[in-house]
């Protein structure tokens, strides 16, 4: 009959008759403590995937930043350089890049 201790008692039991035989006969009792592993997963296999995922979604939102920043300065540009420029004809075509203002 195997014997099982319930969860969460730090000594195992040594039976009467077999502490009475060590101690009768001098004999050392060994006890054999077999250890349990963990239930749950450590953290460290939650926390690396999130550290990575986190890198990433930062590095997009930088990306994405960077690639709006161009957009901005490209139309600023364009407006500047059209406001400038007025009417640009190109081998008989005109095109007026700039509404006037003051109509």
């Amino acid at each position: 009959m195997s014997h099982r201790d319930p969860p969460g008692i730090i000594a195992p039991h040594i039976p009467a008759d077999a502490y009475r035989r060590a101690e009768a006969t001098g004999q050392p009792v060994v006890i054999v403590v077999q250890s349990t592993d963990q239930t749950g997963r450590p953290l460290r296999h939650y926390l690396y995937p999130l550290a990575i995922a986190g890198a990433a979604t930062m590095g997009v939102f930088g990306l994405v930043a960077a690639f709006l920043a161009l957009l901005d300065f490209a139309a600023h540009t364009a407006a500047a350089i059209g406001g400038v420029a007025g009417t640009l004809g190109i081998g008989g075509i005109s095109l007026k890049l700039a509404r006037p203002t003051g109509k």
